[in-house]
């Protein structure tokens, strides 16, 4: 699958990571964008391990709602969850456009099923916003900065806040 790349100038200054561990190229932050919706958001692509068409995958039983199955990824069991419903939204009925994109959390690999993939973005610190505070949203309590990019909004999502806040670890899940 080929992806467009905006991707500016600075990324041919050698990568770094900053204190939070997301690729810095030349004071920008990498992301890879998506689309969940009409909804546009950002993964730092140093977490990102690869991008795969949509696959049927096993369902496990007593697993939370977001919890799609899992699939065997060259011979790991990987499970794949369904970012839509993570993020508040309803279940994704996935079709051949969908892709799932394989991010690596600590040690373990997860896929998140997303609509589709927009492209790579090198982000400078000044572009990033914090995320603003609103009662019980807890959508906002996975994202950690918003940016703006060619007059749309990105919100940047921390992968290790999506399955800490009470929600059974990834091994549990698998």
């Amino acid at each position: 699958m080929s992806m467009p790349a905006t991707v500016s100038a600075a990324t041919a200054v050698p990568a770094t990571t900053d204190k939070a561990g997301a690729a810095v190229m030349g004071g920008s932050q990498e992301v890879l964008t998506f689309t969940i919706g009409d909804q546009n958001y950002g993964l730092d692509l140093l977490s990102v391990r690869e991008i795969r068409a949509w696959t049927d995958v096993t369902p496990l039983p007593n697993t939370p709602p977001f919890v799609r199955g899992v699939i065997n990824l060259r011979g790991a069991v990987v499970p794949i969850f369904d970012l839509r419903v993570r993020l508040g939204g309803g279940v994704t009925q996935p079709t051949s456009a969908n892709v799932v994109i394989v991010v690596e959390i600590g040690s373990e690999s997860v896929g998140l099923l997303v609509d589709t993939v927009s492209d790579i973005l090198a982000l400078d610190a000044s572009a990033l916003q914090p995320v603003p505070a609103t009662a019980a949203d807890e959508e906002h309590t996975f994202l950690s900065a918003l940016a703006t990019h060619e007059e749309r909004m990105v919100a940047l999502i921390d992968v290790n806040r999506l399955f800490n806040r009470g929600v059974p670890s990834i091994s549990a899940a698998a």
